[in-house]
């Protein structure tokens, strides 16, 4: 069984639904992970669609290499989302793209995976990359971070209340050994740690937020947001599914912003019209149903929200 069958994507049919409205359409997966979703849109596109799918990790690449050997009306592109526009503009689509699909986080074959670094329920290099070929990995930049960095970085993106604890920790262990190991990293977490939420390991808002500093996760959320409109065309949609508050609150902030327009001072007398709005929401936020998170856990902090541009 490849892991393209192994892997459950989460709320794969309201995605597709909410997302594909023109069989005809130029479609951006920019998460592809291992193609669930850009499967299912290819399979509600007809001859003349087209989809265009990017990610980080050279995997997932392979995977979209033989989707696209066998589907003509397939691309896949390695690099981030974030630069989406250089591709769709190198295709000639700004502007007239039909839809944009995002699933952030991390997929069930990295974390399944304990040569990836990302699982803190299993021994692995601490190395955390999506894309293990560029970057710095966790290791070494946990070997050279000032203390109060990585207390930091876990409470922005972790939002780990006993970041600074936790760090000194880290500090003091690195003066000791390195620290190279998921579980390593993982047990000075959990004896730092000293407060364990239920039914949560004590290292998940660490890990969390290390993993998504290294990733540069939200930074390239939010260079996207900024750069989604002007790649719809009217009608277009624009379904990201996320995965922690963080993620959630840049997307639900940035639809309800640009759904209402223009900023004036309260009071004055502007109709709605004037105020120059550029996205409408497409329904609430849809999550996972009891079914689907038990046939897969990993599904239960999935929101997805979806927006559609307006003429």
């Amino acid at each position: 069984m490849t892991a393209a069958q192994v892997h459950e994507t989460v709320l794969l049919h309201p995605a597709v639904d909410a997302l594909v409205t023109d069989c005809a359409g130029f479609y951006v997966d920019g998460t592809f992970g291992r193609g669930g979703h850009s499967r299912l849109i290819l399979e509600r596109l007809n001859e003349n669609g087209r989809l265009l799918g990017i990610d980080k990790d050279p995997r997932a690449i392979e995977v979209g290499r033989d989707l696209a050997a066998s589907d003509a009306r397939f691309v896949i592109r390695q690099g981030t989302f974030s630069d989406m526009d250089d591709w769709v503009s190198e295709y000639g689509m700004k502007g007239d793209v039909a839809g944009i699909l995002l699933d952030l986080g991390v997929s069930s074959p990295q974390l399944d995976d304990a040569e990836r670094g990302f699982s803190f329920m299993q021994d692995g290099p601490l190395d955390m990359r999506m894309n293990p070929n560029e970057g710095e990995s966790a290791a070494q930049w946990l070997a050279r971070a000032p203390m109060e960095d990585i207390a930091n970085v876990m409470y922005q993106f972790g939002e780990e209340r006993y970041s600074r604890r936790i760090a000194r920790a880290i500090v003091e262990q690195r003066d000791l050994a390195p620290i190279t190991r998921t579980l390593q990293l993982a047990e000075i977490v959990k004896k730092a740690n000293p407060a364990w939420e239920k039914h949560k390991h004590p290292a998940t808002r660490a890990f969390q937020g290390i993993r998504i500093y290294i990733n540069r996760e939200l930074e390239s959320l939010q260079l996207l947001l900024e750069k989604a409109v002007a790649m719809l065309r009217p009608g277009g949609r624009l379904a990201i599914i996320s995965f922690h508050s963080l993620e959630d609150r840049l997307v639900k902030q940035f639809i309800n912003k640009q759904s209402k327009g223009d900023d004036y001072p309260r009071g004055l007398p502007i109709p709605q019209s004037a105020l120059n709005p550029t996205l409408k929401k497409v329904g609430g936020a849809v999550k996972p149903t009891a079914r689907e998170i038990e046939a897969n856990p990993r599904a239960r902090s999935a929101v997805l929200r979806v927006a559609e541009r307006l003429d």
